[in-house]
């Protein structure tokens, strides 16, 4: 029992470890492009974000993607500041102890592949065919 009383949750470097890590493992073709997307952890969603998707429970957004995705994208749009991944640490882990059948990477890289898949305007068919989670 002496080995739990040192031990924490993981952190926000945790978190954001593990999605860098699943940006570095997309295919050849995308893991450049997802390299100019910011990736941001927080412990939760801020409440502008609360606000606009009409939630109320912060632990409901484990991710989210701001932004305008690659298929909708013009060389007229004036990007008021850089495409962003978020994670919320927070909701992260308490999806994953309350699964408690996967490894937190492979929850964290799912859910930024998912976020991802917003950015490239990824039908279901190939987010599937890089996250293996969506089969």
């Amino acid at each position: 029992m002496d080995e739990w009383k040192a031990r924490s949750a993981p952190g926000i470097e945790v978190i954001e470890a593990l999605a860098q890590a699943a940006v570095a493992a997309l295919p050849p073709q995308f893991a450049g492009p997802a390299g100019a997307v910011t990736i941001r952890v927080e412990d939760f969603p801020p409440d502008e974000f609360m606000e606009e998707l009409d939630l109320n429970d912060p632990f409901e957004l484990s991710g989210l993607y701001e932004g305008i995705p690659m298929t909708e994208k013009s060389v007229m749009d004036q990007p008021m500041r850089p495409d962003t991944i978020w994670l919320f640490r927070r909701p992260i882990l308490d999806e994953w102890c309350e699964r408690g059948n996967v490894s937190l990477g492979d929850l964290v890289a799912h859910v930024t592949v998912h976020e991802f898949a917003h950015h490239f305007g990824w039908s279901d068919e190939e987010i599937a065919a890089i996250d293996k989670w969506w089969e």
